[in-house]
């Protein structure tokens, strides 16, 4: 009898994976490929976006639903919220996974992990929550309820150490997925763009609720730029979490062309020789692309207000958090209008010695980040768990 016949087949494993923002989703698709290069028989279900359920995820809710920033905006959809949580208890309850992996977002995840933990299931936290920034009493519950933790950033290493916690630095997954297919001259060929005009890229968020607050500033700050600059053109890449229809309508009300360009996102930011990025990974996405930028950030005032009393760190935008120092301005709340974001925009496009300046710090952000692979190795450290 051949030696397969001997054995009972073994059932598959199943595994919830919940990512709930644009990165996550993005994230989380590069590690679920992975893991079934070395287990293809696995199966995944759980929250994510575009990427996750092209992939094979089986989506229990999408990551669209429960995109939000700022205390307030959480507070209005705290019952979709609760919701969506209870769907994914059950579910641990009905489908028994044998893993849940959890990709950031912690204010949903970390309840997550601990119902997991409760039922005996093993949690691989990917992407830790920015504890070294805020609230780092989490790491205490996290010590609890997360069997294994990958981080992506080196610092984040010594902030866990310092509690107690041995974590696993896997290195940055963006130094494999930001890569563009042309170089500049080609992407803006390829995008109906003028190969010598000055061109801006503008980044306004992944979440609805932070477009409509930036884009509105932004399109005003290049109306400005297109008065003092008048051999200048814009253009857009549109996340895919957010409606086509809603940048075209808010854009429609402007008085200058923007070219909106859906996918091919890393061509579309290299065709710039500036960005104005809302905070966020868009950030670090632009600064290994080498694109001088400017970040701005905006949230309800209440948000605001809490978030200054509890936040540790000088920077809020990540490049500036790893360089350092500051490379890049931030334009923050109050100062993340209109005539705050002409002003930087011209103080950078205006003087090339700063733009070098730039690029060659934004250079050295790349090998902070460690080596690629982050997705590879993470799958490994996930696998070896099931």
């Amino acid at each position: 009898m051949p030696l397969e016949e001997k054995n009972p087949q073994v059932k598959a494993k199943t595994v919830m994976i919940v990512a709930g923002e644009a990165s996550g989703d993005m994230h989380g698709a590069a590690l679920v490929r992975e893991m079934l290069k070395i287990n293809p028989s696995l199966n995944f279900y759980g929250i994510g976006g575009n990427r996750l359920g092209e992939i094979g995820v089986k989506l229990v809710a999408n990551a669209a639903e429960m995109a939000v920033v700022g205390l307030t905006e959480v507070f209005f959809k705290l019952g979709k919220f609760i919701k969506i949580m209870n769907r994914m208890k059950k579910s641990m309850d009905s489908r028994k996974p044998d893993l849940v992996i959890l990709i950031d977002y912690p204010d949903f995840n970390l309840p997550l992990a601990r119902a997991a933990r409760k039922r005996g299931i093993k949690v691989f936290y990917y992407i830790s929550p920015q504890v070294w920034a805020w609230r780092k009493g989490r790491i205490e519950q996290i010590k609890k309820t997360v069997n294994k933790m990958a981080v992506i950033l080196p610092f984040e290493v010594d902030t866990y150490k310092e509690r107690g916690f041995a974590v696993e630095y896997v290195g940055h997954p963006l130094l494999d997925l930001v890569k563009p297919h042309y170089s500049q001259s080609e992407s803006r060929k390829k995008f109906n763009l003028s190969a010598d005009k000055t061109t801006v890229g503008l980044l306004p968020g992944s979440r609805p609720s932070e477009t409509q607050k930036l884009l509105p500033e932004m399109l005003q700050a290049a109306e400005i730029l297109a008065q003092k600059i008048p051999d200048i053109q814009f253009i857009l890449p549109l996340a895919d979490t957010l409606e086509e229809k809603m940048i075209s309508e808010t854009i429609a009300g402007a008085g200058i062309k923007i070219t909106v360009v859906s996918g091919n996102t890393y061509d579309v930011i290299s065709c710039a020789d500036l960005a104005i990025v809302a905070s966020g990974t868009a950030t670090l996405e632009t600064a290994l692309l080498g694109i001088p930028m400017i970040i701005i950030y905006k949230i309800s005032p209440f948000s605001y207000f809490v978030g200054k009393l509890a936040v540790s760190v000088k920077n809020i935008g990540l490049v500036n958090i790893i360089a350092g120092k500051t490379i890049v301005p931030e334009l923050i709340q109050d100062k993340a209008d209109a005539g705050h974001i002409a002003r930087e925009a011209l103080a950078i496009l205006e003087n090339s010695a700063r733009r070098r300046e730039i690029i060659s710090e934004l250079a050295k952000i790349r090998a902070k980040l460690g080596k690629p692979g982050a997705a590879i190795r993470a799958a490994k450290l996930a696998c070896d768990m099931l």
